[in-house]
């Protein structure tokens, strides 16, 4: 493919995202940390680009001095306009820009995962002049398209002219509809569509643009008139957001949110937080202050937006909905914001097939809990529950549960996870607090629940056995050594000999009731509680899986010297609880070889999430799995030498 320009259309008022850009031009309107003008310029830079331009009006001083201080100053040509030219006038002013070649044209407020590569394909394969990417959006379908995709005329254009032949007396009886069907019986016509704001141009196409201010549009209807091809690439099951409105960037930043796997972004410029309840998704942009004792839910917050000065006394300050800028509150549709139904709203990040959704009942909240007809675990899920619950250990309520529709129903515990609370910079001192009470449930599910594991059979009978050891290491091999590394095992045999000797340890230690996936994600915080979920996974296994799961977490690294301690305090609450039953010696030896089961079972799990059901997301914990597996099998190396050849060979 022969290198192209790219021309970004930057220089619109923004007026409908008043009064966000009152403050901050619309190219510059964050999306988690990064300006959209930014996220397009990263997209259009993977293309075999020749060179940039950008066309500023608004705000140009702003945008120039960011655009100086980016990656992207020495690819950039800046296109300037006083007064403001329209979007065909801004083309005209870039001519001698563009005309050497093929250009790209892009709106500066829109979001998606349109393959640009294939849509500079499809135009360089066909003869159109221009190829527009359209899509069904029932909103702004506007262009009238014939069926072999291209351009006619404009919806509004036919509109305007009968109206205009109405009001004149010229038409009798002539409506839009008649004319559509005039079109059809023409031209063949099959479809509306609405444009998308991203197109591909011949050169060629600027001679059909006045030296002066004027809109594409026309231009693309003159084209047409001349006997040119304006053709179209339809790309409706693609993802598109425009930021045009307060309630759809805020949509937009939820999905953003949503795509990366995570309902809570802080900048990192946020210096702490201190006693915020944070609650559905949260966005708390550069330059903020979080003062204490503020409750925030779906709420995002703009750079500079003085939320501590807004917070009243001691009393809590509560946002819900909304966002916040600097001196302003935007009040949203909650059902807007979220893309659900008001009754009905789909939470959860994670790579579990179940569905839950918080659903309103009797006036409150609660989660519905919705398995596939299959799902082996929904009674386990039950039966652990009440088990879990008789013996304290901190889990959600259940309300009710109808295995015939294999659905139950839970207590809502909010949104915020431990994951999602460690978000936020936080004192060594508070994190080691928080985590020292997460070990005091694991250590009632390794003793209580253990104690009294007969009252569940179903619990008592799944046994962490030699075979589920072998499944892991053969999980991690097929799902992320060969599906995400795409590397071919030299030595396999003596790898799984290697694999069968470390299950054959891992299988011989003493077994607990043991959670199985206790990380980050799984802990809740709700109303200052800590809370279990996703324990429907629980087997009968060495407790020191557990205890590998939560402090060599690849979703949160730990100072070293922070996880000792830790590990200190659960060993030294073990002994109080079990006395000579524990032996601090013995469960130590368990728990290198428990964390390299572990650290290979996580990332086999990242590899199928990731490949398997399209959670692209778990990839962003990929190297930190890698880093604490080659830690740990740097240790065991002389026992283990081709596992530990293997993970130097993905480390490095």
């Amino acid at each position: 493919m022969n290198q192209i320009n790219i021309f970004i259309l930057a220089a619109g008022l923004g007026e409908r995202l008043r009064p966000i850009t009152t403050h901050i031009p619309k190219p510059l309107v964050p999306i988690i940390g990064k300006p959209i003008l930014q996220i397009i310029l990263e997209k259009v830079s993977t293309l075999p680009v020749n060179k940039i331009g950008i066309n500023l009006y608004q705000k140009k001083g702003v945008i120039e001095g960011w655009i100086k201080q980016s990656a992207f100053k020495e690819k950039v040509k800046l296109f300037p306009e006083e007064p403001i030219l329209g979007t065909g006038g801004a083309l005209k002013n870039a001519e001698p820009f563009l005309s050497g070649s093929t250009f790209l044209v892009h709106n500066s407020d829109i979001l998606s995962n349109i393959d640009l590569e294939k849509l500079i394909e499809f135009h360089l394969s066909s003869e159109n002049l221009v190829t527009l990417t359209v899509h069904d959006y029932p909103e702004f379908n506007n262009l009238i398209i014939d069926e072999n995709g291209y351009l006619i005329d404009l919806r509004h254009k036919i509109l305007k002219s009968e109206t205009l032949n109405l009001f004149q007396g010229k038409v009798q009886n002539d409506t839009y509809a008649s004319r559509l069907l005039s079109y059809r019986t023409r031209f063949g016509i099959s479809k509306l569509k609405a444009f998308t704001g991203i197109a591909v141009y011949h050169p060629e196409f600027l001679k059909f643009l006045p030296a002066r201010i004027s809109s594409i549009v026309d231009a693309w209807l003159n084209a047409v008139a001349a006997g040119y091809k304006i053709g179209t690439l339809d790309v409706s099951s693609c993802y598109w957001k425009d930021i045009g409105t307060p309630s759809a960037y805020a949509s937009a930043v939820i999905d953003a949110l949503r795509a990366d796997g995570e309902t809570v972004y802080i900048h990192p410029s946020i210096n702490r937080c201190r006693d915020i309840n944070m609650k559905g998704y949260v966005v708390v942009e550069k330059n903020n202050r979080l003062p204490k004792n503020v409750s925030l839910r779906n709420c995002v917050i703009l750079p500079e937006s003085k939320i501590d000065q807004m917070a009243q006394g001691a009393a809590p300050s509560i946002y819900e909905n909304c966002i916040l800028g600097p001196d302003f509150k935007i009040d949203l549709n909650e059902s807007e914001m979220l893309g659900s139904s008001n009754d009905k709203i789909l939470i959860g990040t994670g790579g579990s097939e179940r569905k839950y959704y918080r659903i309103n009942k009797n006036g409150k909240t609660i989660v519905l809990m919705k398995c596939r007809n299959n799902d082996a675990d929904y009674q386990r899920h039950i039966e652990y529950t009440n088990f879990f619950s008789n013996h304290k250990i901190p889990v959600p309520q259940l309300i009710e549960s109808e295995p015939d529709k294999m659905t139950a129903t839970f207590e809502d515990l909010g949104d915020l996870s431990l994951y999602s609370w460690l978000k936020c910079r936080r004192e060594n001192v508070e994190i080691e607090k928080i985590y020292r009470k997460v070990l005091d449930i694991l250590i009632l599910i390794h003793t209580e629940a253990t104690v009294n594991v007969s009252e569940c059979p179903m619990l008592q009978n799944r046994i962490f056995d030699y075979e589920h050891f072998r499944w892991e290491t053969g999980y991690f091999i097929e799902r992320f050594v060969e599906d995400i590394k795409g590397i071919k095992v030299k030595n396999l045999t003596a790898l799984q000999d290697e694999f069968h000797r470390l299950a054959i340890k891992a299988n011989s230690f003493s077994k607990t009731v043991i959670h199985r996936d206790f990380q980050s994600q799984n802990i809740m915080i709700h109303k200052g509680i800590l809370r279990v979920i996703d324990y429907q996974g629980a087997r009968m296994g060495p407790p020191a899986y557990d205890v590998a799961s939560i402090l060599w977490d690849p979703y949160y690294r730990l100072e070293s010297n922070t996880r000792e301690r830790l590990l200190g305090y659960y060993i030294s609450k073990m002994g109080e609880r079990l006395g000579e039953k524990f032996s601090e010696r013995d469960f130590r030896e368990t728990l290198l070889p428990c964390r390299l089961q572990r650290h290979m079972q996580a990332l086999g799990a990242y590899g199928f999430l990731s490949t398997i059901k399209g959670k692209k997301y778990f990839l962003k914990h990929v190297p930190e799995g890698v880093r604490v597996l080659n830690e740990d099998i740097s240790i065991l190396r002389d026992e283990y030498p081709e596992l530990y050849a293997l993970v130097r060979g993905l480390y490095i």
